[in-house]
């Protein structure tokens, strides 16, 4: 979330960049600003009023200790209505709260100055591309035709279980699952990050401290009676865990990786796009998070995207990243990479990671701060990054590693899998 000084400060910078975003409710930010004069004003005239009434009940209080009563007595009757003004300018004060907050979410993050303008996946930058498509067999296949093929997926027998976008993983399918989610989860250890476990049902509370609420709500599994949503990404709880926290400069960076299943309705995806593993409703995936001082973020981001990129490399995949334009970036992120693994079966790029810093919008709606170490408080900037998100992973090794034989496995995973081949 913006903060409101922030905005009020540099209105037109605020409207340059979301323009960048491709906005459309540009007059958001005017709106908040007059309501903010207001709001200020109100507040003014209400520390006003409640001095006085303070120095009215002191001085009747002094009054009434020496036994002139009746000039107690006057001053009480002039001061009658402070506490009925008080109450009012109170309420009114709360309106306006609320007003300006329920405005203030509707607003996204600013776009980093260097992220490109555009409003479509098409008008993304491709920043960087490794590797060249793999040599595939003639014939090959997408990967929901090899899974029926070796039995090592079934969509259909999904379907019966829950529904469609809900697979079941068989045999060698299921142990290449649980070996990425090894592979990812101790190269994240190796390279520095703790790992935590956090539950898979979260608050509302938690949903709006990472963004997720009320923006994305639609897309969230929620299980009403007990008001809990189910997570889209291990983001939510793990950046939760520093909700209200005050930190301390020296903490910084913080790094913490997390396996966990993910949870999106998915609403309104359909087409070709959707098939196999393309699209789920529930998936497993490693993510990362970082807690970082202002002043190293994007420092991180760029590191961030290059340990996901050597995870790729390791894997042995063709991949391209690319700097998301304003109009394809998320609602909360500053600026975002995707890498995106060449599906040559397919005839299309997959995307398999999000790379993003949030700067401090995650953090003022967290409250999360650090103390620096003259002792003042500031917030905290946020990234996160997919590494990897397993899905597209499967279907790329699956499609990129199939031979006339079988499937090979790629090198850095035998020792995970306990076999080189799936036939």
């Amino acid at each position: 979330m913006l903060q409101v000084n922030y905005i009020r400060e540099n209105r037109e910078k605020v409207l340059e960049r979301l323009s960048v975003r491709n906005f459309k409710q540009p007059e958001l930010v005017d709106q908040i600003i007059k309501i903010d004069e207001e709001r200020r004003s109100t507040q003014t005239s209400l520390d006003a009023i409640s001095a006085e009434a303070n120095a009215a009940a002191k001085q009747i209080g002094d009054l009434m200790r020496t036994g002139r009563k009746e000039e107690a007595e006057a001053i009480k009757a002039q001061s009658a209505s402070h506490k009925e003004n008080i109450k009012n300018m109170g309420e009114q004060l709360t309106e306006l709260e609320t007003a300006q907050f329920n405005l203030l979410v509707q607003l996204p993050n600013l776009p980093h100055d260097q992220v490109p303008v555009g409003a479509t996946p098409e008008e993304n930058l491709t920043v960087y591309t490794h590797g060249s498509p793999a040599e595939l067999i003639p014939n090959a296949l997408p990967h929901w035709e090899l899974a029926a093929k070796y039995d090592i997926i079934d969509f259909e027998l999904g379907v019966k279980i829950t529904g469609a976008g809900f697979p079941v993983y068989k045999g060698k399918g299921a142990r290449l699952q649980r070996a990425l989610i090894n592979f990812f989860l101790d190269q994240a250890i190796e390279a520095g990050y703790n790992e935590v476990q956090v539950p898979h049902l979260v608050n509302a509370a938690s949903g709006f401290g990472t963004g997720q609420l009320p923006d994305k709500e639609g897309q969230m599994y929620h299980s009403t009676v007990d008001d809990l949503y189910l997570i889209p990404t291990a983001e939510v709880p793990v950046t939760n865990l520093y909700r209200d926290v005050m930190l301390k400069e020296e903490d910084l960076p913080i790094k913490n990786t997390a396996y966990t299943p993910c949870f999106r309705r998915e609403a309104g995806s359909y087409g070709a796009h959707v098939r196999g593993l393309n699209r789920l409703h529930q998936f497993d995936k490693v993510e990362l998070v970082q807690i970082t001082h202002p002043d190293q973020s994007y420092q991180t981001l760029e590191e961030m995207s290059a340990y996901v990129q050597s995870l790729l490399q390791k894997l042995g995949l063709h991949y391209r990243v690319l700097l998301l334009c304003g109009g394809d970036m998320g609602f909360t992120s500053a600026m975002t990479y995707d890498m995106e693994v060449w599906s040559g079966a397919q005839g299309r790029w997959l995307e398999v990671s999000s790379v993003s810093n949030f700067e401090t919008y995650q953090a003022n709606r967290l409250k999360l701060r650090f103390k620096g170490k003259e002792g003042k408080s500031q917030f905290a900037h946020s990234l996160n990054g997919s590494a990897l998100a397993l899905p597209r992973i499967v279907a790329s090794i699956l499609e990129n590693y199939q031979t006339e034989n079988g499937i090979k496995i790629p090198e850095a995973l035998v020792k995970y899998t306990g076999f080189d081949t799936i036939d």
